[in-house]
Parts: structure tokens; sequence; C-alpha cells
């Protein structure tokens, strides 16, 4: 049977997908890229905002018509949506067949087959090295759910009510999968949970991350490789983990730290606490004790409460943190969330504003630090031709996260064969809000050939932070 796949969201959810892909195909069944040729397509679904619960709703509808127009006979819901509108989907959407929430995985095979649910609902679900998994990134990098859940009181935030408390995998499991897919020829791997920060705490592990981090750069390869982590909890970022980071060459020198916001009276709303002053002494001790690294963070802006001054305390810390790498959220009410019933709501075109305010703040910033490279050479991972004209080739910098950061626009190639996957230098040459343009400057190293390319192309959405991906 053929069956074929839509992701939405993060990468969390991409991983999610690949699991259910890898089941399916583990058990006869073919994946196809195309949902015109499908038999079955499956829907993973995000909720975590307003802009991704209306994507979600969009591309069911659109996928929905396939029943009408191609082949397919089923259409399958999975993901966060599910959880928040099981019963509205059910009822307002009549073309959805089957519904599979983000603990109800294992289900996925027997509806396919049987249209019988599998599994149990109620038990909280974390894969592991031994589940099948069929990655649909391009072959030289892949993410790695280290851990699942969340235990932290936010109270913008719904994903505990549908993912559950926090719960780390096992350390040897990680290890066995980063090993197997280091071994395949992947050249970065990338390690993402709710709170990766978190890891090994509920395992009784103590520096969980640092441990784990260690371990995974001991890991031989025939190529060199990059280990990054992204989502760290502001307050879990220990010096442990940061002289892990600056002492092991395979760890990327990148630090994702979402901090929300820098006013102390919206963070404590928020129930996260801190404040700017605390943030830049974190990020002062980041930058003493790992030189050269990349600090990504994200904000939300227009929550419950945030006056103006509040918004000026944060653009002010925004100039002073001089973050590589920002995105901004407009901060979206959730019915469910604890903070959909805090007063003195922001009006949403106040909203909009700041986040366009805050955002034009950044990109003076990238601007800046792009600008301080020009004639610098950088080791970047070749990712393949540009989409838009076979006269580039994109290339990522380890500053450079897959698919939220800016990229490299290779224009010269110094006369040598390039593939996807080639760890090589670059002279960068122009610099531009958020992206580098740069020429190769080394011979075409004498390693194993790059491994080939997906068959299941990532299509990018209109939004970086919450990319559409079908599979």
């Amino acid at each position: 049977m053929k069956v074929g796949f839509v992701s939405l969201g993060c990468p969390k959810n991409l991983v999610d997908s690949e699991v259910m892909m890898g089941r399916l195909a583990s058990h006869g069944h073919e994946i196809t890229p195309n949902p015109g040729e499908a038999e079955i397509i499956v829907v993973n679904t995000c909720s975590f905002i307003d802009p991704a619960k209306q994507e979600s709703v969009d591309t069911i509808l659109e996928m929905a018509e396939y029943k009408k127009t191609g082949n397919a006979k089923k259409l399958i819901v999975a993901g966060c949506l599910v959880e928040r509108y099981r019963n509205e989907i059910r009822k307002n959407i009549p073309d959805v067949d089957h519904v599979i929430g983000t603990n109800e995985i294992d289900s996925i095979t027997s509806l396919c087959e049987s249209g019988e649910p599998g599994g149990n609902s109620l038990q909280p679900y974390l894969y592991d090295h031994q589940t099948p998994r069929l990655l649909s990134t391009p072959r030289h990098y892949a993410y790695i759910k280290i851990a699942e859940g969340c235990d932290h009181p936010c109270t913008f935030c719904v994903i505990p009510q549908f993912r559950g408390g926090f719960r780390s995998r096992r350390f040897e499991s990680v290890i066995a999968e980063a090993s197997r897919l280091l071994a395949q020829g992947v050249r970065e791997i990338n390690l993402v949970g709710q709170d990766t920060t978190c890891y090994g705490e509920d395992l009784g592990l103590k520096d969980g991350l640092a441990l784990l981090l260690d371990r995974l750069a001991d890991i031989e390869t025939p190529h060199a490789k990059w280990i990054r982590f992204l989502y760290a909890y502001p307050n879990r970022v220990t010096q442990k983990l940061l002289d892990t980071i600056a002492a092991r060459p395979a760890l990327v020198k990148y630090i994702d730290m979402p901090l929300q916001h820098a006013s102390a009276g919206v963070l404590k709303r928020m129930k996260r606490g801190a404040n700017g002053d605390i943030f830049l002494k974190l990020i002062e001790r980041i930058r003493a004790t790992i030189p050269g690294v990349a600090i990504r963070s994200s904000f939300i802006v227009g929550f419950p409460g945030e006056t103006e001054a509040e918004f000026r305390e944060l653009a002010q810390f925004i100039e002073a943190a001089k973050l590589d790498r920002v995105g901004v959220f407009r901060y979206s009410d959730e019915e469910t969330s604890k903070s959909y019933h805090l007063p003195d709501k922001v009006r949403k075109r106040d909203i909009y504003n700041r986040q366009r305010r805050l955002m034009a703040l950044q990109r003076v910033i990238s601007r800046r630090h792009n600008r301080e490279l020009i004639g610098t050479e950088i080791p970047v991972l070749l990712e393949g031709p540009s989409p838009e004209t076979e006269l580039l080739w994109v290339a990522r910098t380890a500053g450079q996260a897959p698919e939220i950061d800016g990229v490299c626009y290779i224009t010269d190639d110094n006369g040598t064969v390039i593939k996807p996957g080639q760890f090589r230098r670059m002279r960068v040459t122009e610099a531009h809000d958020y992206d580098l343009t740069g020429a190769l400057t080394d011979s075409a190293p004498e390693d194993s050939p790059a491994p080939p390319a997906s068959l299941f192309p990532i299509l990018r959405s209109s939004s970086p932070e919450a990319s559409r991906r079908r599979v």
C-alpha cells in the first residue's frame, strides 16, 4: 500500500513522522512523496500557536481533496492538533477517517491496514534505537529525539497537556542510534526534545546532557561530524555543559536557548522567572567559556499585560545582548493555557508592530555580525544546489542550524568536485541580513562518497520556524 506523509511544525514532529514511516515501511508499505498517488495520506499536525493550527487545518483540507482527485482512500490526522481538537476534527472534517494522538504513534500500522487502533494511548510514548525509522532529511544530517514531554510550568505553553511529563531516553539507546546514523554517512546530528538540558534528570544522571554530548563526541567515524543540541532552558545551562562544548571539537559551538522575554514582570507572569540582567550575565559566561559561540534565542511579544515600557526593556536587551540569531513570535491566546485567563490582553495590531520592531533591531545586529566575517575563511557543510538556481550551491556554517537559521551561498567551487555532505572551507565575500555568500578555497576531501539525497524531499513553508515537510 502506498502511503504519503505531510509533516508540519518543528523537528520533534518530524521525528514522529519518520517513526511512523519506519513502522509502515517495516511492514511492507511503500512511502511516496507524491500525495496524488498515495492510497493513504497522513498529516502530522502542529498546534503550538495560531498560525500552526491554521496551517494544519488548511493542509488537512488540501489533502482531503486527493480523496476526490487522486488515489487516496483514507486520510489520517496525527499529532498535536489531535490532542487538542480530536472531537472537533471528527465532527467538522468528515473526510478524516482516523486520528492519532501523540501517544498513539504505534497505531499507525493497524489503522492503515485494518482501520482498528492499536497501542496504548494512555502510556506516554517515546521511541528508542530499535524502533524502525525512515529518515526524510537530506542524508547528511538527522535529528535524534533524546527526551519527550516537559515539566516546566510556562503559562503560555500547552505542550505538557498533550506530550506529558518529561521523560528521557535511555543513555545507551541514544548512543546506539547516533552510532548507526553516523556509520550510515550522516555528518550532522541534532539532538531535540522539549528541553534537552533536562536530559537524564529523571534517570538520576547529574549533568546528563554534558555526559551524553561527551560520549557522542567519542564515537569514531570515517569522516568529520557535527553534534548540536537545540532548545536549552536557561537555568539548566550549567558550567559543566559549557566546558564540555568548549573542549570537544565535534560539538558545535552553538547554543539555542529560548529566553522568551527580558522583563522580570513578563517573565514572572510566564512562570519562567529571571530577568534581562541575569540573562546578560549568562550570555557573557557562555561567550567567555566558548569563544566564537553562536547564540540563538526566541522571544514572545504581546504577552498579556506586556506594557510599552516592558517591551522597550526587551528591545534594550536585544540591543545589549547582540545575539547571533533571534526568532520573534506573536503571543497566541490558547484557550487551554494558563495565560488565557490573564487580564490586560494586548491588541493584535500592537503585537504585530512589536514583532516588526524587534526583528528590525535584530536585522541590524545580524547584518553587523555577518559583515565582520567578510574576508575570513570558515568551515561549512555543503547542502546541495540552490533551489532558486543551479549556479549557486547552499552550505551552512556551524552557527547555522538546519531550516531555522540563514545559509551560505557558494558562488565558486574552486574547480573541485562538490557533493552534499562535504565539509569544506569558504571565504566570505558578501554579507546579507541573515545569509552569507562566498567561494570555496580548499580541495575536495578524499573521504567516503557523500550519502545520496533523501528520497523524501523537504518543502519549506512561509514560516522558517514552522516548516512544512511533505514526505
